[in-house]
């Protein structure tokens, strides 16, 4: 497969989670949508861009879940890249059971994507414990206020470790080849990400850098959230953008990286 090539089908990327996103060349940032599938029904993280929505929503049907078997949209901020898609999700659903998941600060703004008719499908995860069931699998809400926005939080599945982690961890980089990340193992002490010893044209370290850097407000905010993922055990890393994480020993790196990392945001002006 080349950088250039689409991804046309759903990829599962642990127990009853699948990548499916859509990567379309004629935009820099690239979104990564995931269904979490238990016992014929889903939820779904994140659910992408308006224009995303037909390529999103042909890869849900070839996991074999009907639409109207989606109890729960879950959307960890309310930027147009996750939650454009909103409106029509709800219509093709057509499940009057269904829960729109985010924080009281979140729905303020996620209420702008659809009818007033539909305000009563939303729900403060406050209000459900900061958890959800989905049959035996437990997913736990865990806030990361203001990376990058006040409401935002992020996603932990009790059953697989996954986080599904918003911005967090990500990349305005992706690798169509395979989507998931890996260090190299030179990466792990390697004090030149600017300029690769071994020759490499792109450094994935300093793409995540760069991109919290610009994202992320200010350094208390991002090294906060570090704080409350790294308390979790965690296999899998599952972010909004960019690629994903599989190996343990680059989730560490990257977490204790991320929660010293200046010039952060604001902080890097002043």
């Amino acid at each position: 497969m080349s950088d250039n090539e689409q991804i046309d089908y759903p990829i599962q990327v642990a127990d009853g989670i699948y990548w499916v996103g859509s990567h379309d060349q004629g935009f820099r940032l690239y979104c990564n949508p995931y269904l979490i599938v238990e016992d014929n029904r889903a939820v779904l993280i994140d659910g992408g861009s308006r224009s995303d929505f037909a390529r999103v929503m042909m890869k849900i049907l070839q996991v074999g879940i009907d639409p109207k078997n989606i109890v729960a949209l879950v959307y960890q901020h309310y930027d147009p890249d996750l939650c454009g898609s909103m409106s029509n999700l709800i219509d093709l659903c057509d499940n009057p059971d269904l829960k729109i998941l985010s924080t009281k600060d979140n729905n303020t703004f996620l209420s702008f994507y659809i009818h007033k008719d539909r305000f009563g499908l939303q729900e403060d995860i406050e209000s459900v414990g900061h958890c959800f069931t989905l049959g035996k699998r437990t997913l736990r809400f865990i806030a990361t206020p203001y990376a990058h926005n006040g409401g935002s939080f992020v996603t932990y599945d009790e059953t697989t470790r996954t986080m599904f982690s918003s911005d967090l961890f990500g990349s305005f980089y992706y690798q169509n080849k395979d989507i998931f990340f890996r260090l190299d193992s030179h990466c792990y002490t390697c004090t030149s990400i600017h300029n690769c010893p071994h020759g490499k044209k792109y450094c994935p370290l300093l793409a995540v850098d760069q991109f919290h850097r610009m994202v992320m407000p200010c350094e208390k905010a991002l090294h906060y959230a570090m704080g409350q993922i790294g308390r979790f055990d965690i296999d899998l890393v599952a972010p909004q953008h960019g690629n994903l994480l599989d190996n343990r020993k680059d989730i560490d790196l990257l977490i204790k990286r991320l929660s010293v990392i200046k010039k952060v945001g604001i902080d890097g002006i002043t």
